[in-house]
């Protein structure tokens, strides 16, 4: 099984560090959050890997020689531009498209997710699993009954984006993003679909408005929850919620303790 690791982002949350080194590399529990991604995902079955790197990208391609020398670890490379998720994914085509589904992982998440079980709640014909689970925050992805992705809202400020312009948001399930995919290769196709009737994929405000710029194309660099978002109104990307999910965002100074303590068992 392949995965591709998001490492090419600027890290902000985790300045000062991220100011001379890439959050890739950000220490925990006495190695690296890159080293704790890549040895969790081999022990779950994974053996081939793609790195996106663009902030600090010669430190990361230096350490992945030194520290996993003989893993089968190829590097997306986004130096010239940094090509935000979608975009990322998008450029790794042909690392990623030659098998079946691939794991895409923030390199940030620190979590127990039992990954074996997780490849196999993808359901037949869906373009992507997305790791989701009840915890508080303030964005939260829209699913309805079936467990299908239906929109996004954030609820601080009442904002909504759906492909579904009579989108009843109460009565749809919220739930916050994990910052782990399962994706059929199939998806890359979809960006094409997308990139051809752009027009056709627009998302509407929570008042049925179109969403200015929302109708074009998708280009080389998109996050991919506007994707996700955009070709929910014909492709199908489910929720899948772990019981008792341990999941930490270790990409922030006030999480790195908590994470630690879970990487050494002490949680």
């Amino acid at each position: 099984m392949k995965a591709m690791i998001f490492a090419a982002g600027l890290g902000t949350r985790l300045k000062p560090f991220t100011d001379n080194a890439p959050k890739a590399l950000a220490p925990l529990a006495g190695k690296t959050l890159l080293y704790h991604v890549i040895t969790r995902l081999r022990s779950a079955g994974v053996d081939e890997f793609v790195v996106n790197v663009h902030h600090f990208p010669d430190m990361i391609v230096s350490y992945l020689e030194n520290e996993f020398n003989g893993l089968d670890i190829k590097v997306s490379d986004e130096r010239d531009r940094l090509l935000e998720t979608g975009g990322g994914i998008r450029r790794a085509e042909a690392l990623l498209s030659d098998s079946g589904p691939f794991i895409v992982h923030n390199v940030d998440i620190v979590t127990d997710l039992d990954l074996q079980w997780f490849e196999a709640r993808l359901r037949p014909g869906a373009m992507s699993a997305l790791l989701v689970s009840e915890r508080k925050t303030k964005r939260y992805l829209l699913f309805n009954e079936d467990g299908r992705l239906v929109g996004w809202t954030d609820v601080s400020t009442g904002a909504v984006k759906t492909p579904f312009r009579n989108l009843d948001v109460a009565s749809c399930r919220k739930m916050a993003f994990g910052g782990v995919h399962l994706m059929s290769p199939d998806i890359f196709r979809t960006f094409d679909r997308i990139d051809e009737e752009p027009s056709a994929f627009p998302l509407y405000d929570g008042d049925g408005r179109m969403i200015e710029g929302s109708d074009r194309p998708l280009g080389e660099r998109f996050p991919i929850m506007d994707y996700y978002l955009r070709a929910a109104a014909e492709y199908e990307f489910i929720g899948v919620a772990p019981r008792n999910l341990v999941l930490i965002d270790a990409g922030k100074p006030e999480s790195l303790a908590e994470a630690e303590n879970f990487v050494n068992g002490r949680v």
